[in-house]
């Protein structure tokens, strides 16, 4: 268990197992959000998943009953357990074939009970960052980190306020998706987007006070510091060239293939 979990979680945890373990409907509850990834604060709810057996989440699924919100099982203001019902099936979806953002999910996830033998492995293996494209990955943020930033100049000269806010928060994601990726670090979707780049162990000197500054003052010259830092910290094999040419045929030109624009992700 996480070692920043409050007693006050853990009692919430506790009752949950009480009060589910014996359900026959449901097989396993796993433990996620804050309190799993050890970033809970005192007053943080209680996030989990309750495996429902195939029946049981067929019924639920079709009546749009797949939520579990409660109170009564915490003892502190403001305090509540939130959970999704999912089933096994989504489990093994997941581990197949789930975006960064949903295996990220999984982060510190842990049994509060399982009846489901394999379980844990299962969840190992979902929470594994996925090594397939991963070069491919690279080269798609650091050309939109690129751009991005060339965007920023445009927006500056042109005194456009609305694209150079734009510009400099599309700068801070792709340039922190591609660091991540650099550290085989799962994206985790917005929330906890900071909080994960500042565990990376390798990044860019100040990289995150250059984040910070340039999403309070965005600018071209915030934005060129950003962007320089990923240049000076390695070579990443994409010649400017071909940044812009990437960015024609998969931005640009992604409707002709069918595809959604990386900028629309």
């Amino acid at each position: 268990m996480p070692s920043r979990t409050f007693k006050r979680h853990q009692k919430a945890i506790d009752k949950l197992v009480k009060e589910y373990q014996d359900d026959e409907r449901f097989p396993a509850l796993i433990i996620g959000g804050s309190v799993a990834k050890g970033l809970a604060r005192e007053d943080s709810d209680v996030d989990f998943m309750i495996v429902a057996k195939d029946e049981e989440f067929k019924k639920r699924s079709g009546s749009g009953e797949l939520f579990i919100n409660r109170s009564d099982l915490t003892d502190y203001p403001g305090g509540f357990v939130d959970g999704k019902i999912i089933d096994l099936e989504y489990l093994r979806e997941v581990a197949a074939k789930g975006n960064e953002p949903t295996r990220a999910a999984f982060d510190g996830a842990f049994m509060a009970y399982s009846h489901i033998g394999d379980l844990e492995d299962l969840i190992r293996t979902i929470n594994q960052y996925p090594e397939t494209g991963r070069s491919q990955r690279i080269k798609s943020f650091y050309s939109m980190s690129f751009i991005q930033n060339w965007l920023m100049g445009e927006a500056s000269r042109h005194d456009n306020l609305y694209t150079q806010t734009r510009a400099a928060s599309q700068l801070v994601l792709f340039a922190g998706r591609l660091i991540l990726a650099h550290n085989r670090v799962l994206f985790p979707y917005h929330k906890w987007f900071m909080a994960y780049l500042e565990q990376c162990p390798e990044k860019p000197r100040h990289f995150m006070e250059h984040i910070d500054v340039l999403l309070k003052e965005p600018n071209l010259k915030n934005a060129n510091n950003l962007f320089q830092g990923l240049q000076d910290f390695r070579d990443w094999g994409v010649p400017d060239l071909d940044a812009y040419h990437w960015f024609m045929e998969e931005v640009e030109w992604s409707w002709r293939k069918g595809q959604t624009s990386w900028e629309d992700l």
